[in-house]
């Protein structure tokens, strides 16, 4: 049901990926952690083997926004590919489990190394930026509901779980919402069968329903990825 792909280390060839853990050390993602702050100087890059992060920005007095996901599929950190120390957004863990991380430098030095780790990163990168792209445009014009089918669709991929704790209020904060539009679109999931939803605990039921119930850049999102990834392998 859930995403299967492989996690990005895993698309290096053994003795490239043999290479880079070594300047590796096992991170455990807790979950609400801040692993970046906006303008701060990356001290470590972080490839997650289990669960995810968020991307979130935050513009003058508004609430937070999230901007992007990163999960095993990706890596938190890959601006360092273009020499850059700081970030725009903050990185927070919004589904706890574990990393590969890396200091700053020591992930410079290996990309510098390994051909095969810096095409990697290029096209992950680059995938984020497309990604990122179409995010904007999808917030600008589809509606609540199929946003949010997306957007759950998306956290179940990288969460590998049917259930997880969401409260409403949070997922109007990652959406840019008001509360009562995700309500009404929770609702109307719950009641076609889609979700069961209580207390804060979100179980997807039907996920190929909701695949029908998201907007469409939910499937360009994976072809995306799909399309940039497949020039990296050797």
């Amino acid at each position: 049901m859930q995403c299967t792909d492989p996690t990005l280390l895993q698309q290096l060839p053994e003795p490239a990926r043999e290479q880079l853990l070594k300047q590796c050390e096992p991170f455990e993602l807790v979950l609400s952690a801040e692993l970046s702050t906006r303008g701060q100087p990356l001290a470590h890059a972080h490839f997650p083997t289990e669960g995810f992060l968020s991307l979130v920005v935050d513009v003058d007095s508004h609430p937070p926004l999230e901007v992007g996901m990163v999960g095993t599929e990706s890596m938190l950190g890959s601006e360092l590919l273009l020499g850059l120390a700081t970030t725009p957004w903050r990185a927070l863990v919004q589904g706890a489990g574990s990393s590969w991380r890396i200091g700053a430098q020591e992930l410079r030095g290996q990309i510098q190394a390994i051909p095969a780790l810096n095409a990697l990163l290029q096209a992950c990168l680059l995938a984020r930026l497309h990604q990122q792209a179409l995010a904007a445009a999808c917030q600008r014009y589809h509606l609540i509901a199929p946003r949010l089918a997306r957007w759950l669709l998306m956290s179940q991929d990288r969460s590998l779980s049917d259930s997880f704790h969401f409260t409403q209020e949070f997922m109007a904060l990652m959406l840019g919402v008001r509360r009562v539009g995700v309500t009404e679109a929770a609702g109307h999931f719950q009641d076609a069968g889609l979700i069961t939803y209580q207390r804060g605990e979100l179980t997807v039921v039907n996920r190929k329903a909701l695949e029908a119930e998201a907007c469409s850049c939910y499937a360009a999102d994976k072809i995306i990825y799909q399309r940039l990834m497949k020039y990296s392998s050797p």
